[in-house]
């Protein structure tokens, strides 16, 4: 599904141990800003009439966990998701062709559809951290191998990392979503992340969406950040 142009590209990671400051920044910033990424940790405190609220407020809302089971679990846990309204949903590609393309099914029999998409390799994996869990190759090596193995199942695209965004495009083609975690501000520290770019430089690699969290919601000036970070996301 191609991106609209009018879409907000900036995904906010709403990453917060407590409902009161994830709600104060979500009162401050706009739909027209960003989209908002709900994930492990705020879905299992305050699960899904928390991820309600947002799509009530008029937030395109990707649920971020990452589901990795067997293939009807999987399936289930989509439609699920689905149910909730939300705009993304993501499975793991290791999980195989099988769990994805079950995903995929299941998804397709919802009213409303969200996006599927898969995670490739996390961004806070090193070279180091890929060998130490058994696979072979370097991270870019395992990612568009991922990433075509996503495709090749039907989905609408994959996580990546903002330095693999380019072999991927180069790889799988347009029409294939790229979101990018692992994108910061030039100023911004790399916090818990590996393998990072600019967001000038993640579009331009051909990423679609960014993940962006901590130079956002660690700011006194969230809709700030958010507008200098779309003029920078307009490549």
């Amino acid at each position: 599904m191609p991106m609209q142009t009018s879409d907000p590209r900036v995904i906010v990671a709403l990453d917060f141990a407590d409902l009161g400051p994830a709600r104060e920044l979500v009162r401050r910033v706009d739909p027209s800003l960003c989209r908002l990424k709900v994930g492990k940790e705020m879905y299992t405190r305050y699960g899904p009439h928390f991820v309600a609220e947002l799509t009530k407020a008029g937030f395109d809302v990707f649920l971020d966990l990452k589901f990795h089971d067997i293939p009807s679990t999987v399936a289930a846990a989509c439609a699920a998701a689905a149910d909730l309204g939300v705009w993304m949903v993501n499975v793991h590609a290791s999980g195989g062709r099988k769990m994805m393309e079950a995903a995929r099914d299941r998804l397709a029999l919802s009213s409303h559809r969200p996006l599927l998409i898969a995670v490739t390799v996390l961004t806070s994996l090193s070279q180091s951290d890929i060998e130490e869990v058994g696979f072979a190759g370097s991270p870019e090596a395992n990612v568009l191998r991922l990433a075509a193995l996503t495709k090749a199942a039907g989905l609408d695209g994959v996580v990546c990392s903002p330095r693999e965004a380019a072999a991927i495009r180069r790889a799988v083609g347009p029409g294939f979503l790229l979101v990018t975690p692992g994108v910061r501000p030039a100023s911004a520290a790399l916090d818990d992340q590996q393998r990072v770019m600019t967001p000038a430089e993640a579009i331009a690699a051909g990423a679609d969406y960014l993940v962006i969290g901590r130079p956002v919601t660690q700011s006194p000036d969230p809709v700030g950040v958010l507008r200098d970070l779309a003029v920078q996301a307009k490549g």
